[in-house]
């Protein structure tokens, strides 16, 4: 059974930051992508950044570009998200995803496997 777990969530200030990590077990991941996904209070769940097959190759979304970073370690089939100067808006859930292909992709219906989430929360 294939299961993807995060950690790294908490409460930070405004400014501050926080790398999230999510640790596939069950299924090798060295050859697909990874994406990283967040739902606000009262949002949809958002895209916010995937990383491909070599790690090489990523994208994020307007918002976080600068300041957000992923980044994956195959040998341990981890991803993780590097969160610098975080703001109030970036306080959500956020979701580690894995796809059956290595390319990126920033749509939510290209992910068959996803984490239960952690949460993030930034004080203003």
């Amino acid at each position: 059974q294939v299961q993807l777990a995060e950690s790294g969530g908490g409460l930070v200030q405004a400014g501050g930051s926080l790398r999230l990590s999510c640790a596939a077990s069950g299924r090798t991941f060295s050859n697909y992508a990874w994406g990283w996904f967040r739902r606000s209070p009262g949002k949809e769940r958002e895209f916010v950044a995937s990383i491909n097959w070599t790690g090489f190759s990523s994208f994020y979304e307007d918002s976080v570009k600068g300041r957000f970073t992923i980044s994956r370690d195959n040998a341990k089939n981890t991803v993780y998200l590097q969160m610098n100067s975080l703001k109030p808006e970036d306080t959500a859930v956020y979701y580690c995803a894995a796809r059956n292909s290595p390319v990126i992709s920033r749509g939510s219906s290209d992910y068959a496997y996803w984490g239960q989430g952690t949460q993030v929360t930034v004080s203003s």
